[in-house]
């Protein structure tokens, strides 16, 4: 998905020990609040709702 592109501006581009949340651009609390806002417009909403998919995702693996 596009809003991995934001791995490769990290350095290491992969640790398995890091959590994207909050630390890659697009995964930060202020994309969030965007994507959530996402939900309101019907044009925007299935993208928004893969978006946060992604983000619930990814939180489930912080904790992993």
């Amino acid at each position: 998905m596009i809003i991995d592109l934001d791995h490769l501006i990290a350095n290491p581009i992969y640790d398995s020990e890091r959590c994207s949340i909050n630390f890659h651009p697009l995964h930060s609390y202020y994309a969030i609040g965007i994507y959530v806002l996402m939900l309101i417009p019907k044009k925007v909403r299935v993208i928004a709702i893969g978006l946060l998919v992604h983000i619930i995702a990814d939180w489930i693996d912080c904790f992993l």
